[in-house]
């Protein structure tokens, strides 16, 4: 093991290269809700599906899948970052507390900011990244007075055994009656699992999403957690440690994938072109995350945290990443109303259905046909760009508020 680090710089667990990593993921998070709300098929279609999209639109959908597994292991790194600064004292009451609070925004105000739609008599939830964060917190605040390599082997345990149970499979309700609603069990193996719709408290009861289900986004949680103790090694070992991390995760992603032993329910085969088989082979899953998708995607976070470790971001465009990534959760929520917003110009521009702006994902699939929204895919990135450079400055603010202020209601945003 190697030797813990002392002096002022160990005593600064908040690395700037965190928050690079962190702000650079919200970046591409912002070009896939971008994406979602503003590109003509982001409602409605399959951009990943290769019967019918495009080599720019599966990449621009593909790329924004490094976003929630970096966003999941950074809020496990925080934590383990607060308690290699302050020890377990308060700890698990913080981490709870946090947990409940994302759950209650998810199910609320990022509800709201998502749909444009408050009809809970229809649709109850959509569990996005928020619920799978905060509801992992709760069940982390258990696991954090266990020794930190137990907390990293239960993690290691889920992402890498999960997919074992994907055999057991619970039908989605459909709003058609083609699959009717799973019962009580069914429902919790959603919240656990697999991802899909059911209704709450009967057929006819307010629907739920359950797109990010609990059990592998705990694991990569507990791992971000466990990780944080590489932040009290000398600067080199860390960087050897993550680099090997980096290199390894692809090397094992692609003997699993090469010959599809294991790792994702969705298996790739050789397809008419040499780029449609490569898009075949990374089409991994991503609800629930897969083992493939884990290695897949957490591989470029563990790179770029090793290479950026120990240097400073001031200015350019590492400081602004530095600046987003010190206000994640304030980000997140103002970037929803930018992705609207653009949805709607892009849409008026166009002379689309403003409609489909404010109906709830179980209204979208009762419709007969796919609905006139959105426009090119130049127009996502167009404002995908303005987003960002709006949501700046007043980041930039927050980021200061937090900087000189320590009310305890701020460790909360």
């Amino acid at each position: 093991m190697p030797t813990v680090a002392t002096g002022p710089a160990a005593n600064r667990l908040r690395l700037d290269a965190i928050d690079v990593v962190r702000g650079a993921v919200m970046i591409l998070m912002v070009l896939d809700h971008t994406r979602l709300l503003v590109h003509a098929d982001g409602l409605t279609g399959h951009p990943l599906d290769l019967a019918t999209t495009t080599v720019p639109l599966y990449l621009t959908r593909w790329v924004t899948h490094l976003c929630a597994p970096a966003f999941v292991l950074c809020a496990g790194l925080g934590i383990g970052l607060r308690r290699l600064r302050s020890g377990t004292e308060g700890l698990p009451w913080f981490v709870f507390t946090r947990g409940l609070w994302l759950v209650a925004i998810d199910l609320t105000l990022v509800r709201a900011l998502a749909w444009f739609n408050l009809d809970y008599a229809t649709f109850f939830a959509h569990l996005q990244v928020l619920w799978a964060i905060g509801a992992s917190m709760i069940v982390l605040s258990l696991l954090v007075r266990l020794p930190v390599v137990a907390v990293a082997a239960i993690g290691a345990l889920l992402i890498v055994g999960h997919n074992v149970l994907d055999a057991v499979q619970v039908p989605s309700w459909r709003p058609d009656g083609s699959a009717p609603a799973p019962g009580f069990g069914g429902a919790i193996w959603m919240l656990l699992h697999q991802s899909g719709f059911f209704p709450v408290g009967g057929p006819k009861g307010p629907v739920v999403w359950a797109d990010y289900p609990l059990l592998p986004w705990l694991g990569v949680l507990c791992v971000g957690y466990a990780m944080s103790r590489l932040y009290a090694w000398p600067r080199e070992s860390r960087r050897r440690a993550l680099t090997l991390a980096a290199v390894g995760m692809p090397v094992v992603f692609v003997l699993l994938r090469t010959w599809n032993l294991y790792g994702d329910p969705r298996e790739w085969a050789p397809q008419p072109t040499v780029v449609y088989s490569a898009l075949s082979f990374m089409r991994v899953t991503k609800y629930g995350p897969s083992l493939d998708f884990v290695l897949v995607t957490l591989a470029p976070t563990c790179a770029a945290l090793a290479a950026l470790d120990g240097r400073s971001f001031v200015h350019g465009i590492g400081g602004a990443m530095v600046t987003f990534g010190r206000v994640p959760f304030f980000f997140y929520l103002l970037q929803w109303i930018t992705a609207h917003a653009s949805g709607i110009v892009v849409t008026l521009w166009q002379g689309g259905d403003l409609r489909p702006y404010v109906m709830h994902p179980v209204d979208l699939q009762r419709l007969d046909s796919p609905p006139s929204v959105g426009g090119p895919l130049w127009a996502v990135y167009l404002f995908w760009l303005l987003s960002v450079i709006a949501l700046y400055p007043i980041c930039r603010w927050f980021a200061g508020v937090k900087a000189r202020r320590r009310d305890w209601w701020l460790s909360y945003l």
